[in-house]
């Protein structure tokens, strides 16, 4: 998947965070078994509704995730309502800018962002507990993606085109599912499990 990324100060905001130590990376999500263990977990024996566990967050973990890596994820979890998002589907792909106000919330953002992308590149999937099956297809024909990437005041903008509808399609759903953590957090994810489950 090339990336072609148009600003220097982009780069240099990839500087600034090697230089500050935040990791790159990202913990995408897959697994059906994983999903329904966690999904129990979270709801307990018998049903019984229990609060997730906002301090752990074990569901962020994954076979090939870093515990920075998930550790990311958990503060983008924690403060989702500090995050905005914007996405235009393209008919070819997606559009979209993620910003946070906060700077050091906006270099864990923009680290996952740069980590997520690096790790479809390489084909590399972490496997997180709670990882939608959406992202299956863009890890598989990860070569069919182009991706564009800078980083402006109104925060990192990520353009991803393909020319394999079944890619588009996916491109699309995914922006959904990140557009509704961003939106309502922990409680979103909860939402796509159980209707995967139905």
């Amino acid at each position: 998947m090339p990336s072609v990324v148009k600003s220097k100060l982009f780069w240099g905001f990839v500087a600034l965070l090697l230089a500050l130590g935040v990791g790159f990376g990202v913990a995408q999500m897959r697994g059906h078994d994983a999903q329904a263990a966690i999904h129990a977990k979270m709801h307990g024996a018998g049903g019984m509704h229990q609060e997730h566990d906002m301090v752990n967050m074990p569901g962020l973990k994954g076979r090939d995730a870093t515990a920075e890596e998930s550790e990311e994820l958990a503060v983008m979890f924690r403060r989702f309502e500090e995050i905005s998002r914007s996405v235009e589907n393209l008919p070819n792909g997606i559009r979209t800018v993620t910003f946070a106000q906060d700077e050091e919330l906006m270099g864990v953002v923009a680290s996952h962002v740069i980590g997520m992308i690096d790790r479809v590149d390489m084909g590399r999937d972490p496997e997180v507990m709670i990882q939608s099956p959406t992202l299956d297809i863009l890890f598989e024909r990860r070569a069919s993606l182009v991706t564009e990437m800078d980083m402006t005041e109104a925060g990192i903008v990520v353009i991803q085109t393909s020319d394999d509808p079944e890619v588009v399609a996916a491109l699309h759903l995914h922006a959904a599912e990140v557009s509704a953590m961003v939106e309502r957090g922990m409680e979103a994810v909860h939402e796509m499990m159980a209707a995967r489950e139905r």
